[in-house]
């Protein structure tokens, strides 16, 4: 929202979250599960140390929210992003040790040391913009060196890291974390994770001294031979399944709701939603849920060529969503659930009741990482175990 002052200059200030009444969802974040999903993580791999990536307003969870409860569970380091996902955990986190995943933009490097954040390098050329820094500011904050083992998009090249390892034995070389990242965690027998954990292992070797860092959520239950000296988990925390070929192990932790505002009676053969993408098939009723892509319930919900719709939860009972998802609302086919039980007022489950994330994903032609980080700011946010 803009508001112009006195002198006619506009000045921006964020809206407060909607109030239930004024909502057309309610999403609910349970900060108890995250700190139990942490520290179950962090006992599957003591003594090393188990981090938290915090990044993307904590996967849509709220990063203030989710890096204080962490951080009163003992939580010591956090990764984000970029500067301003640091500012907002230092504010939250006086003494945790952050590092910035995407590194240091141009222009960035006076910000780290300002805020005491840890920049974690991805070029030789950046690695040579950030010692001039160093050197010009005498700032001795340090670094993590992102080292690609097979990803293929950030990271100093496996050559380059071999090169740089001498570095290491000058009293002021400035690594205080060496990392890489898996590919291909989720699926336990891709062989692209024993060539990255054998590469990474014999790279560990020349940076003798230098603490590791290789597993994100997926990756910890690959084993102990992934753990190295730090884990860094994300989405697990979140309550997505970090193995997705088997039971989730994680407590779920985000419940979102959407309001009904009309059900209404549709003929056979008559059509519902944008682009006549769905032709009632007998006689039926639709409710309607004021909950659409712009909220983050994305558009490919709908059926596709070889793809079943998404289903939402209304009175116990899975509803398939019929029609195009719109801006702001969608479209379930109540039929099924008998006059009168699915009503205006009423609310739909979106992520709930047996629907979990990886559930709404699957159903979306997505992974549960995009349907977190999309969740709109248009909800009602409740906060749980706070």
């Amino acid at each position: 929202m803009t508001i112009h002052d006195p002198d006619l200059q506009p000045v921006e200030r964020p809206l407060a979250p909607p109030a239930e009444s004024d909502a057309g969802g309610i999403l609910t974040i349970d900060l108890a599960a995250i700190e139990a999903n942490w520290k179950k993580l962090a006992s599957m791999t003591l003594p090393v140390e188990c981090a938290a990536v915090v990044k993307a307003d904590a996967y849509g969870c709220g990063i203030e929210s989710v890096t204080r409860k962490l951080a009163k569970a003992g939580c010591r380091t956090f990764f984000v992003a970029d500067i301003f996902e640091a500012r907002c955990v230092r504010a939250i986190a006086p003494d945790a040790t952050i590092y910035l995943l995407n590194g240091v933009m141009p222009g960035s490097a006076a910000a780290f040391a300002e805020g005491s954040f840890r920049p974690v390098i991805n070029s030789t050329t950046e690695l040579a913009e950030w010692d001039a820094f160093v050197r010009a500011k005498k700032w001795h904050g340090g670094a993590a060196l992102h080292v690609d083992t097979g990803m293929n998009r950030l990271g100093v090249p496996l050559e380059e890291a071999v090169a740089l390892a001498p570095r290491i034995q000058s009293e002021n070389h400035g690594i205080t974390l060496l990392i890489s990242h898996l590919a291909c965690a989720e699926m336990t027998d891709h062989p692209m994770n024993d060539r990255q954990i054998r590469t990474f292992r014999e790279l560990r070797i020349l940076y003798r001294g230098i603490p590791s860092s290789l597993a994100n959520s997926s990756g910890i239950f690959l084993g102990g031979t992934v753990f190295c000296d730090l884990v860094r988990p994300g989405v697990a925390l979140y309550g997505a399944n970090p193995t997705p070929t088997k039971q989730n192990p994680m407590r779920p932790v985000v419940e979102l709701k959407g309001r009904i505002i009309q059900v209404r009676s549709v003929n056979r053969g008559d059509s519902v939603g944008y682009g006549a993408a769905w032709t009632a098939p007998r006689p039926s009723r639709i409710a309607i849920v004021a909950v659409g892509y712009a909220d983050g319930f994305l558009r490919s919900a709908a059926a596709g060529k070889n793809k079943p719709p998404a289903q939402v939860v209304i009175a116990g009972r899975r509803c398939p969503v019929v029609g195009r998802v719109s801006m702001d609302l969608l479209a379930a086919d109540v039929t099924d659930l008998g006059e009168g039980v699915a009503r205006r007022d009423h609310l739909a489950t979106l992520i709930g009741e047996g629907m979990s994330v990886d559930d709404l994903a699957l159903g979306m032609g997505t992974i549960s990482y995009e349907v977190l980080t999309s969740l709109g700011r248009r909800y009602h946010r409740v906060y749980r175990g706070l």
